[in-house]
């Protein structure tokens, strides 16, 4: 049992001192984490990757929380799934009518060129389609989320979920098929 695992053993068993050990494990492949999902965001993004981590880290071990991780794998599957809702509850905010709604924001120097409606949202795109594929594999799904919102190879995707890399590359591959076909379907509905 790694020393990440019995700390979140501990933390289950109401261990406050735990969760404090916890971090400087988990920190740097968090940020990494986070890193890699914040690179692949459309420029304008103001969440930085430090504060995705403390948030999901808060979601993960704060008081209100009792989740039980089997182990350092399970943890991480469950930090991907933080983030990714931390990202779809900031795209959802910024989409808002009080935050600009679908008005697309101009340099002042873009002003009189014609623009041809705000451009689409990636990660609200793919959290829909994600929802609907969930409905259908739950476990293609968690494949999405960490490889997509995490950035994890095929092999510790593989390693999160306990499964062969062999499954994880035909889960990845339908995934994206389906994904990009749903993407495509909203795309053309809202034209």
């Amino acid at each position: 049992m790694t020393d990440v695992t019995q700390i979140l053993n501990a933390i289950q068993q109401g261990d406050p001192s735990a969760s404090d050990e916890l971090l400087p494990l988990v920190y740097e492949e968090l940020r990494l984490l986070a890193r890699q999902r914040l690179a692949i965001e459309k420029p304008g993004q103001t969440l930085q990757a430090t504060a995705l981590v403390h948030e999901a880290y808060v979601r993960l071990v704060g008081k209100e929380n009792d989740a039980n991780w089997d182990n350092r794998g399970h943890f991480f599957a469950a930090a991907a799934e933080a983030m990714r809702r931390i990202l779809v509850e900031n795209a959802r905010r910024k989409n808002r009518l009080k935050h600009g709604g679908d008005h697309q924001k101009l340099e002042l120097v873009e002003a009189n060129e014609p623009t041809f409606g705000p451009p689409s949202n990636e990660v609200l795109a793919v959290h829909e389609a994600l929802s609907k594929l969930a409905e259908e594999d739950p476990q293609k799904a968690e494949v999405v989320k960490i490889r997509y919102f995490t950035g994890c190879s095929i092999v510790e995707t593989a390693n999160i979920l306990g499964i062969s890399p062999a499954t994880v590359k035909r889960y990845w591959a339908f995934s994206r098929a389906f994904l990009f076909a749903e993407i495509a379907d909203a795309d053309s509905d809202s034209e």
